[in-house]
């Protein structure tokens, strides 16, 4: 057996733990405890205890990882083109993916509230994570200095993450082809509005100089 082959089917792995804590809560959301990881993955309790300390820390990691999952989904089948155009696709594929995914119906079955709370977050490790994700995506928008560069632009990251959410969080949707359609439309709508500014496909053209004047 190949070192990567190994270390992908360690036990002990990080890997392998955080896929089983995936795995596990595409199914049971947040009631997946530490005895049924360490069964999932064939080591211990104890084991999992000493590295990780709980099951809340695992399932984070894990939301980290299909979030993280979800950008990467999105970037195989709508890249984005550094375009308001192109990052704004991209960003709506991601929330229907996140809409789409079995956690995001796991949670909402097993645990309405914190589903609920989560369209309302205003900081914590997975709104960090998210913010970090859909800044790398605005970057191209400040092409002379990036995202820190430009403060306005910088503080659309927060905005976008906040007018996604009930796009992204709605399972109940899934299925229902106008009511996903509706939300797609609405957030391609506000995306744009949000970003017009840096859209310089929007931008009236500039006017030049050496024209005679009327």
């Amino acid at each position: 057996m190949s070192p990567g082959a190994w270390y992908d089917h360690n036990p002990y792995g990080t890997r392998q733990v955080i896929g089983t804590v995936r795995a596990l809560m595409r199914t049971d959301g947040l009631d997946v405890s530490l005895t049924a990881i360490a069964r999932g993955c064939g080591t211990s309790r104890n084991f999992l205890y000493a590295n990780w300390r709980s099951a809340s820390a695992l399932r984070l990691l894990a939301l980290r990882a299909e979030l993280a999952h979800a950008f990467g989904t999105a970037d195989r089948t709508h890249p984005s083109d550094g375009t308001v155009r192109g990052i704004t696709g991209h960003l709506v594929q991601v929330a229907r993916v996140v809409r789409r995914h079995p956690t995001t119906a796991s949670v909402a079955r097993s645990s309405p509230a914190a589903l609920s709370r989560a369209h309302t977050a205003v900081d914590g490790p997975l709104v960090r994570a998210a913010i970090d994700l859909i800044s790398d995506l605005l970057h191209p928008l400040a092409p002379h200095g990036g995202l820190w560069s430009d403060p306005a632009l910088h503080s659309r990251a927060w905005k976008i993450l906040w007018i996604a959410r009930p796009a992204a969080l709605c399972p109940e949707a899934v299925g229902d082809q106008d009511r996903e359609e509706a939300l797609d439309r609405a957030l391609t709508g506000l995306l744009g509005d949000l970003l017009a500014p840096w859209d310089s496909a929007r931008q009236p053209p500039a006017r030049d100089s050496q024209a005679p004047p009327r």
